[in-house]
């Protein structure tokens, strides 16, 4: 019920940011929460965006919306941006705790912004204005998306040379300084990472510049599902088998481990690559028991996660570790699958035939 923010003194909007058909920035969801906003909108109201997208978006576009009516920012309402940030997954991560930043339209804006979040986090991060605190958010995981696709790409380049990049990475992060560990995997996955990056670059063009290492990074990223193919493929012709009417079972769906987040999750590519093929292909996930309807991938809603038993695991050609839950046996994975595919160095520790397992 909108008409509540009459009687509100901040509103917070916190709506997805995905990419069009196009690849190209979507921020509706963002216009449409503006335009629910408007017609409620009062003197002294603070509105507040934390959704990730390009710089110009808070006080260009949300503004000319909020602005319809009349009403100025900065002037009669308070305009400000502070970027959410949040780790699902993580236990220890307490938003109370995580630096905020926060930009505002102008001072008086942004001390406003300030006197809310004081309320509720520890540490506030004041930036000059809206668009730096855009920025920020862009950079925080376009830095994520590069060093992804970097070890990404390390980790074609050492297997062809014999040389396991798992070791390599925890070999290198005892480093104590100059280096942070990254890890590969099927590709990106989640709401952020995959998406942000092409947020700045479509902008970016707007002003004649060029992104080619952001974009470059996300080729690598993309490109993961397509060596994990190659792999399997690899893994299956040593047991005389071809993907092409093979049964293959995907471990993890959801995009991260120990989070129940699908958004964007490589093993839904995974999951096509392999029925394109031939393959016969199902998943398993304790914390995706059924598929939930979606535009990026409606097309397998209502999928249920198989049974996780000795005569389910053991009925598949091999098995695909595309994310590492910990609720995962993978001890009993070893023990039932014929064959597993690894990309998360998930069989490290357990106990297993040196060929019963191909890393990808």
């Amino acid at each position: 019920d909108f008409s509540a923010i009459k009687k509100l003194d901040a509103v917070i909007i916190c709506v997805p940011t995905p990419l069009n058909k196009n690849r190209e920035p979507d921020i509706s969801y963002i216009l449409k929460s503006g335009e629910a906003i408007l017609p409620h909108l009062h003197k002294g109201l603070l509105v507040v965006l934390e959704s990730t997208t390009y710089p110009g978006t808070t006080d260009e576009d949300l503004r000319a919306v909020l602005e319809r009516n009349g009403l100025k920012a900065g002037v009669d309402f308070n305009l400000a941006f502070s970027p959410e940030r949040e780790d699902p997954g993580n236990p220890n991560s307490v938003v109370a705790q995580i630096p905020k930043v926060v930009g505002g339209l102008t001072p008086a804006c942004q001390k406003r912004a300030i006197e809310l979040y004081s309320q509720a986090i520890k540490t506030i991060v004041p930036v000059s204005s809206c668009r730096a605190a855009e920025a920020t958010k862009l950079l925080e995981n376009i830095f994520r998306g590069v060093n992804i696709a970097l070890v990404n790409e390390l980790k074609q380049v050492y297997a062809a040379m014999g040389i396991d990049v798992w070791e390599v990475i925890n070999a290198a992060k005892t480093k104590p300084f100059g280096y942070m560990a990254f890890y590969p995997g099927p590709g990106l996955g989640g709401h952020c990472i995959p998406i942000d990056p092409f947020y700045l670059t479509w902008k970016a063009r707007e002003y004649g510049q060029n992104t080619k290492f952001i974009e470059l990074a996300g080729e690598v990223n993309t490109a993961m599902p397509m060596y994990v193919v190659h792999r399997l493929q690899e893994a299956l012709n040593s047991k005389k088998k071809s993907l092409n009417g093979s049964k293959i079972l995907i471990v993890g769906l959801a995009y991260k481990a120990n989070v129940d987040d699908d958004r964007e999750s490589p093993s839904y590519v995974l999951l096509d690559l392999f029925k394109e093929r031939g393959a016969k292909v199902a998943y398993y996930d304790p914390h995706v028991p059924v598929i939930r309807p979606s535009r990026e991938h409606g097309h397998w809603a209502g999928a249920k996660s198989v049974p996780w038993t000795q005569k389910s695991i053991s009925s598949y050609d091999a098995v695909v570790i595309s994310t590492n839950h910990k609720r995962t046996n993978n001890q009993q994975l070893a023990d039932w699958a014929q064959l597993v595919v690894d990309t998360r160095n998930a069989m490290a520790d357990v106990k297993v035939k040196a060929d019963k397992v191909w890393k990808a």
